[in-house]
């Protein structure tokens, strides 16, 4: 009898004060679950893997929030637009160029000549201008018009002329406006301005190179009729490229 008393008492559940203080997790039995040896492995388990959950929650977190920042970095990069965009006035560094030199040389004996004549100045600061103007609005004007009578007018006559004009008007136009940049150059130094700088001499340049490429077109037109609609678009194009050549001269005129 006492044997079995023994032995009942070693199976037991009981605690020992050093079983406790060794003890380094709290017990997170519930008061009516015996603690047993079984029972307090599997709490044992049961807190490490908390406790390794816990952890790995910790560092998912962390990793989500830099992933995070990245894919936001990453969408402020993307979100930047680039714009490309080109400006004719860069050309004006051509003014600093030796070509600018040479001009002066050999524009000098004639600027000369025109200082010695003791013109008026209003003549000489004005002259260019109005001279250019009339060329614009009536050879130019004129010509454009009857260059879209040859399109789109019915009367048969009247294309007729208008083919025999419109040729000789731009012909003009473009002989008087190479003619006319040579005064322009000329009233600028006359004036000891600076010439090439401006924008009205960069829109100048821009033109005639224009206009001699309109002047070869329709020499081409028998080969590829669609060289017509390239005429005509570029014609308008560049009218309207000399009516600002025009604002800038006078801006220009305007400011000395």
């Amino acid at each position: 009898m006492a044997v079995v008393n023994a032995s009942l008492l070693a199976f037991t559940p009981h605690s020992s004060p050093s079983t406790s203080k060794k003890s380094y997790f709290p017990s997170t039995l519930s008061p009516g679950i015996p603690c047993t040896p079984l029972a307090s492995a599997l709490a044992a388990t049961q807190r490490r893997r908390d406790l390794f959950a816990s952890t790995f929650s910790v560092k998912s977190s962390d990793i989500c929030e830099t992933v995070n920042v990245i894919v936001e970095e990453n969408d402020e990069e993307s979100s930047e637009t680039l714009l490309y965009s080109f400006s004719p006035l860069s050309l004006l560094l051509l003014g600093a160029l030796p070509g600018a030199t040479t001009v002066r040389s050999l524009f000098g004996p004639f600027v000369e000549l025109v200082k010695s004549l003791n013109l008026p100045d209003w003549l000489v600061h004005w002259g260019h201008p109005g001279n250019m103007a009339v060329v614009l609005f009536a050879m130019g004007g004129y010509g454009t018009y009857l260059g879209f009578r040859i399109r789109f007018s019915d009367d048969v006559e009247e294309k007729a002329k208008a083919k025999d004009l419109h040729p000789k008007l731009l012909a003009g136009m473009f002989f008087f406006f190479a003619l006319g940049a040579t005064g322009g150059v000329t009233s600028l130094l006359t004036s000891d301005k600076p010439i090439l700088e401006s924008p009205h001499a960069v829109t100048g340049v821009i033109g005639l190179a224009l206009l001699t490429i309109q002047t070869i077109l329709p020499a081409l037109f028998e080969g590829n009729p669609g060289l017509r609609n390239v005429h005509g678009i570029l014609g308008s194009g560049i009218m309207t490229l000399f009516l600002i050549h025009a604002a800038l001269g006078l801006q220009l005129g305007l400011s000395y």
